[in-house]
Parts: C-alpha cells; structure tokens; sequence
C-alpha cells in the first residue's frame, strides 16, 4: 500500500512486523485501536520467517529463529491463531569418543532409555540421578516464573517468595552457574550438555560475574512451564503468518517498505516519520510501540546510544539428501539429529573455546548444535524431498564473537565453517559433504550467517539475537510497570531488548500491548 492511502493519526503506530510488532498489533486490533504496523522489509516476520534459500529447491527453511519454547499459549489463544508446533521425541545426543570407541549420550525416548544412556557413558546411575535432581529444580523455577512473564514486572523479593526454594534462588540467581554444574555433575560430557543452554547467543564463561549465562539459562530452561523447545509446524513462518493475519483480520493495517526513520513525541502524542517508495509520510500516533532494537529506538528518537552490543553466534542452514550415518554404532542418525546434537560441547571444550575467542582467535574446536526439523515435521519439504530421504539441517555455533569477523568477515565465515563442520565430521561414518544436496545451479545446499551478516541483513546491533544482553524476569529500578517503557511516555519497546525478551516469544508485544490499553484506562 502507498502512503497516500492511509489514515494520517492512529491510536499506534508500530515500527517493525516481526513478531513481537505482529503480537502487539493484533492485540491492540482487537481492543478497537487504530493500529499502523511499518515494516522496513518488503515482508512480514523479522527474523521468525521461513524462507526458500537454496535455487531451485522447495524446502522452507526457518532462516533464522528456528524452535519454540517462550511464546505462552495465553498469545495463541488469545489471538485465535492457526499455529501449531510439535514435540521433539529427543532432547539430545552428543557424541563423544571414549576408551577409544565412539559412543554418546542420548537424552530422551523414556526415562528408561535416558538412565540406561547415562549409565553406558558413566558407568553407574549417580550422573543420572544428578540430571534428574538438576532439572527438577528448574522444572519447578520453570512453573513459576513462566506465567509471570505477561504480567506486570514482580519485584526481585516477589518473584523470590514465588519461587520458594532458596537453593533454586541462589543457583540460578546468585551465583555463577559454573558453581552449581561442577558441584552437582562430575562428568566432563554432561557438565558440557547442562551449560550449553546458558551460552546460547551469549558470549560468556560458565564462572562469569556478570551471570549473563545465568539469565541465559534461565529463559531457555522456563519455557512454557517445562523447558522444552517445540518444532513450529510449517517453519518460523508459520507463526508470523499467522500473527499478520490476525492482525489484519481485526483490523490493523500493514505497510511492508516503510522504513521508519524518526519519532517526535511530546509524551502525549507523537510523529513517525518514515520513507516510502513515494517519499518521506508521516503517520501520528498516541503511542508508537518500537519492534526494534534499544540501538534503533535511541536512532529514532534521538536519545544517546545504548552500550554497544555484541553476538556470538553462527547460524548454518543446510538441505541433505540423505542423514549422515554416525561413527557410534548403537545410535540411529534419525534419533541423534532429531533432538539437539551437540558438537564439541563438553564442559572443558567450552570453557577453552571461550578462552579462545576473548583472547581474538578462532575456537580450534568450535562448540556447535545442530537439529533436524523435518524429522519432526516433513511439511517444510515439497512434496517429492521428503519421499526421497531429503532433510534439512541447522546448526547454531557457540563463542563466535563478531569482533572476530570485523578484520574480513567473508574469510572468517568460510574458515570457521570449514572446522565446524570438521568437528562434526569426526563424528561421522561419512563426510557431511557427500550428503549435501545441490540447488538449481549445482552449488551445495548451505548458507551461512555470522554476527555481522545478520547485523547487515535484519539489523541486529553487533548481531546480538537478543538486541542486549537478556535481562533478569523482575522489575529493575527505573524499568517501568510492563518492562517496555522508555523515557518518553507514550513510547515503548516492544523487541527482543525488552525487559522479558529474547527469543520467539511474543512476550514484548504482549506487554507492550497491555502497558498501551492500561494507559488509555
């Protein structure tokens, strides 16, 4: 749509339709507000889309944000949304090498196979019987702090009476995870599988004082009252389909390449400035929700900069022909690649791959996770892939800090795929390489995304997934009553860099929405 065929004053206008803008659009829909949602892209869905990267071949990758743990039911419900995701019948496997035979951990399946799993690898039950304890206490942080994620902000002595266990309180909350990890597990291997989940997209040690994997942990271990990361049925872009049309159905409006460029606000009403095919159009508001970035909003408004922020990941997409067999012998390529598959992620691997990377240098041994999303759900394959054994493959690598790709960021990429994949070749019967499909024009199916390529593309700051760093689930001084409001009255923060964001969520959105309807009474 143009300019000139919309309204010039809304109830909101919001900035961004990824799915935290996309949320908060509908729910403000739906109350009756006249909502504006400009999109800087020609599409909807920010970083959760499913998009067709490879020439010629009808597989709809998730190409970015790729599993579900942190968007409530509560959103799905409330707005009526046609999405669906599914259960992985694996957590994980992680191969390893010991006594000189290739053997793994294979968590899930049953609680028999799992402490049989653990018994093969350790040698008795008492790692096992760790695991358990472990996570039941999180399993239990998880079913208490999972709900207060759409209400307003408890206070920090709130949320610890909600918890109601000061061990839980003081493990994830208090002291570095690292304490609680070596303490509860000997195993190098499973020490190594508990921390990944606090270095996801965070570039930190397990004994960091920050405790940034502290809350790293805590969000990938609360979601939806377990912890457990679903499968989107039909790809991210599912979901962000689903929330635009929702959004238009109750009536907000929606204008793909509109690139918003300036906010003027008196606290009462405000002017959104943005840049269209046809030239510069102004839209007003009563309040204007930013789906962006802190980095962004400051651009937008004119306030000084936010600290910089940084990513540490890499994101390889791939389409084989075929799973690749493993080197370990008891464990089927369909089981291992369907949970998360981890890859030189024992504890000591991370903990040096860490050392590395502060220290400017690549990880020797780069820790990554790869998972197989059409084995749970083959309707991102066209109809005669998934007849022919094709699959595809993500992998997420840890401890891979953008300032190691600024000196050349093309050479870096293709170095350290070269030794991720080479890690996890060791592993294998076969080289990943002869399983890889080809596209239309005969080059291999495989894409890869460093912290600067997803700064350039989808304009994260530093290539931070999270925009900042993740913030604890309780109010903070200054932080407002829904953790989205800003200095300016009728702004808010509506992405990932809210207070409670991080993650395909909706959460943001969700508070956003809530902070705008409380304000108008």
């Amino acid at each position: 749509m143009s300019a000139n065929d919309t309204p010039r004053a809304y109830d909101a206008v919001i900035i961004g339709a990824g799915h935290n803008g996309l949320v908060a659009a509908a729910y403000l829909a739906r109350a009756g507000r006249s909502v504006l949602v400009l999109e800087r892209l020609d599409h909807t869905g920010g970083a959760a889309v499913s998009s067709r990267p490879f020439a010629g071949i009808d597989a709809r990758l998730s190409r970015y944000s790729y599993l579900v743990s942190l968007l409530p039911d509560k959103i799905v419900r409330d707005l009526g949304l046609d999405f669906r995701v599914r259960a992985r019948t694996i957590s994980s496997y992680t191969p390893v090498e010991r006594a000189g035979r290739p053997t793994g951990l294979l968590v899930g399946g049953g609680e028999q196979r799992t402490r049989e799993a653990f018994a093969r690898l350790t040698g008795g039950d008492h790692e096992y019987e760790a695991w358990r304890r472990f996570y039941g206490m999180t399993g239990r942080v998880a079913r208490r702090v999972f709900p207060t994620l759409t209400e307003p902000l408890p206070s920090r002595d709130d949320l610890r009476r909600r918890i109601d266990d000061e061990t839980a309180w003081r493990t994830l909350f208090e002291e570095p995870l690292g304490l609680a990890v070596e303490r509860t597990f000997a195993d190098d291997l499973v020490r190594g599988v508990v921390l990944t989940d606090a270095l996801i997209g965070t570039f930190a040690d397990a004994h960091d004082p920050s405790l940034a994997q502290n809350r790293c942990f805590l969000y990938h271990v609360i979601g939806g009252g377990t912890g457990a990361w679903d499968v989107p049925v039909g790809g991210m872009g599912a979901l962000t389909d689903a929330l635009a049309a929702a959004a238009r159905a109750a009536g907000a409006r929606i204008a793909t390449g509109h690139e918003a460029i300036r906010i003027d606000t008196d606290g009462r009403t405000a002017e959104v400035v943005h840049r269209t095919a046809d030239g510069e159009a102004v839209a007003v508001a009563r309040h204007v929700l930013v789906n962006a970035s802190p980095h962004e909003l400051a651009a937008l408004t004119g306030d000084a900069a936010p600290e910089p922020a940084e990513g540490a990941q890499l994101k390889v997409n791939m389409l084989l022909e075929r799973l690749p067999r493993l080197r370990d012998p008891g464990t089927d390529p369909r089981e291992a690649f369907a949970g998360t598959f981890h890859i030189a992620e024992g504890y000591a691997q991370l903990a040096t791959a860490h050392a590395q990377a502060a220290a400017g240098e690549l990880p020797g041994a780069p820790p990554s996770e790869i998972y197989c999303h059409s084995l749970t759900d083959p309707t991102i394959l066209g109809p005669g892939l998934a007849e022919r054994g094709w699959h595809t493959l993500t992998l997420f690598g840890l401890h891979t800090p953008a300032r190691l790709f600024v000196r050349d960021n093309d050479a870096v990429r293709e170095e350290l795929l070269r030794s991720t994949l080479a890690q996890l070749d060791a592993h294998l019967a076969e080289p990943l390489a002869d399983c890889l499909a080809t596209d239309a024009d005969g080059r291999p199916c495989i894409e890869a995304k460093t912290p600067l390529d997803l700064e350039r593309d989808l304009r994260l700051p530093g290539g931070n997934i999270f925009h900042r760093a993740l913030s604890w689930p309780y109010a903070q001084e200054g932080g407002g009553r829904w953790g989205v409001e800003t200095r300016h009255a009728n702004v808010l923060l509506c992405g990932a860099g809210a207070v409670r964001g991080g993650g395909v969520s909706g959460v943001p959105g969700h508070n956003a929405a809530m902070a705008v309807l409380e304000a108008a009474g």
